[in-house]
């Protein structure tokens, strides 16, 4: 079975799950590179007007990003992570998902958090990947 571990980090924390996740799993590893990066003022969360707000309050957002530089096609178990936003997943996680078809695939997704847990986005990415099975993955039981 061939892995893929494909994550979004904003800060680095999450890559540096993602690059465990790879060295344990003996997986490929790629990037979800936004085409604008996001600047420090972007992830305020305490400012209503910040990107990262913006996007978050408006369901339907999906940001742009570079494509990936493998074929989604040739993996079959693949562990996808990001942090954390608003209680789930940032909106580009649903521009990957959506860009690229994962009928048959096994997606488990991982996160890092400051305090809050998965709640209802498994769910919600489920809907962006509609032929995929999605579920969690924890290391040690807990989220990264």
């Amino acid at each position: 079975m061939k892995k893929l571990v494909v994550y979004f980090s904003a800060q680095g924390r999450t890559k540096k799950m993602a690059e465990t996740i790879a060295s344990e799993q003996g997986a490929d590893i790629v990037e979800i590179l936004p085409k604008v990066p996001y600047k420090k003022e972007d992830l305020n969360w305490m400012n209503s007007s910040s990107r990262t707000s913006v996007e978050m309050n408006d369901p339907s957002s999906r940001p742009e990003m570079e494509d990936i530089k493998c074929n989604i096609g040739d993996y079959d178990e693949i562990y996808l992570g990001f942090p954390i936003w608003w209680y789930t997943a940032p909106h580009i996680i649903h521009t990957f998902l959506e860009k690229y078809d994962f009928s048959g695939k096994t997606i488990k997704v991982f996160a890092t958090s400051g305090g809050s847990g998965f709640g209802s986005t498994v769910r919600v990415l489920q809907n962006s990947a509609p032929k995929a099975k999605i579920s969690e993955y924890s290391m040690n039981g807990k989220l990264c």
